[in-house]
């Protein structure tokens, strides 16, 4: 059955294309075309978006910060990975409205859940940056965290390598992929679906999650797996 409301995780490094950091304008319009194209065919996208493109909160530890302020600095290189979104799915024809979990309301709305309900259920990709709002805590369990409260019935998340591996099928040829698994065994095998605390929000919340290589970055990508097209390892309830 074809998902009605999903949640996208977006690394930061995805906008920053072949250039390794900041934005890169050709990734971000052909980004945005694949997700305001989704969005035209009728399902309801929320995007948690990280912001490794412009600062890591864990690369301040080498830096001289302690983590809270570098985890700070880190969400709010995802606010500015949300506004160049929404700027570009709206020039690809589709309404999006960032949202930010720390307020600041001079730049983008502050993140309210019924408020991204509403966004969603009239049409608007909603982009939500700033994490959790909090430090200690990683986009991947924000995204978790965000997919359960908005009643998201997946949790799309780009990854390296075209699913899920018993092993890091780089390092490790005898490596096997999974076509589909449970929270239960993933969690059990310590699968690295996503970090401890996403992969158990999301089993909790009996939210699908599904990893695929290059998620949104071929082209009508998002789509196809949106139909359940192409190579991918679906972890479900």
């Amino acid at each position: 059955m074809r998902p009605q409301r999903v949640l996208v995780k977006l690394s930061g490094e995805a906008l920053a294309g072949p250039v390794g950091n900041g934005l890169d304008g050709v990734t971000l319009t052909a980004l945005a075309a694949d997700i305001a194209h989704a969005s035209r065919e009728g399902v309801e996208i929320g995007i948690v978006v990280g912001g490794g493109n412009f600062f890591r909160g864990v690369q301040g530890l080498n830096k001289g910060l302690d983590r809270t302020t570098a985890d700070s600095i880190g969400m709010l290189g995802t606010v500015m990975n949300a506004l160049a979104l929404e700027h570009a799915i709206e020039a690809a024809g589709a309404p999006a409205r960032a949202m930010s979990a720390v307020p600041m309301p001079s730049l983008c709305e502050s993140y309210a859940r019924k408020r991204a309900l509403d966004h969603l259920s009239n049409g608007k990709v909603v982009i939500l940056g700033g994490g959790t709002g909090n430090p200690y805590f990683t986009t991947d369990t924000g995204a978790a965290l965000r997919a359960a409260e908005l009643g998201c019935s997946h949790l799309l998340k780009a990854t390296q390598v075209d699913g899920v591996y018993s092993a890091d099928p780089k390092t490790d040829p005898a490596a096997t992929r999974y076509d589909t698994l449970t929270h239960e065994v993933a969690i059990k095998r310590d699968l690295k679906v996503m970090v401890s605390p996403a992969s158990r929000a999301s089993a909790k919340a009996a939210v699908s999650i599904t990893l695929r290589s290059r998620l949104i970055a071929e082209p009508r990508m998002l789509a196809a797996v949106l139909r359940g097209e192409g190579r991918a390892t679906y972890v479900t309830p």
